[in-house]
């Protein structure tokens, strides 16, 4: 089954880290990284650019809107993601355990949902 690793940190926190945290950072990720292609479970994954960079649309009544900006003001904001295949539940939270931002920030783990598309 798949499920998606959403990494949540703070924005503010990882602006006020220095260039020498950043790169150590960026190494445990990529052990990290290397880790779950290596035992199969890696399907996909990135991180996000600062929720700054945001846009969120809705549509009203027929038209589109934009905002600047994330969907809600919250203490710690997407920064990240994987995807993962994982033969449960249990595997796929033992997997977010590991990721270097769940120290610091939070990950939320969620199954991916399967469509039956009949032909």
């Amino acid at each position: 089954m798949q499920y998606l690793l959403l990494i949540y940190r703070s924005d503010a926190e990882y602006g006020r880290m220095n260039a020498d945290d950043r790169k150590a950072l960026s190494a445990e990720y990529a052990v990290y990284t290397q880790s779950i292609i290596q035992s199969g479970h890696f399907k996909a994954g990135d991180g996000l650019q600062p929720v700054s960079t945001a846009t969120t649309v809705r549509v009203r009544d027929g038209k589109t809107l934009t905002t600047d900006g994330p969907f809600a003001e919250t203490r710690e904001q997407l920064g990240g993601y994987y995807l993962v295949d994982a033969k449960d539940l249990d595997t796929a939270l033992g997997l977010a355990a590991r990721i270097p931002g769940a120290k610091t920030g939070s990950i939320e783990v969620r199954p991916v949902m399967i469509y039956d598309n009949p032909r």
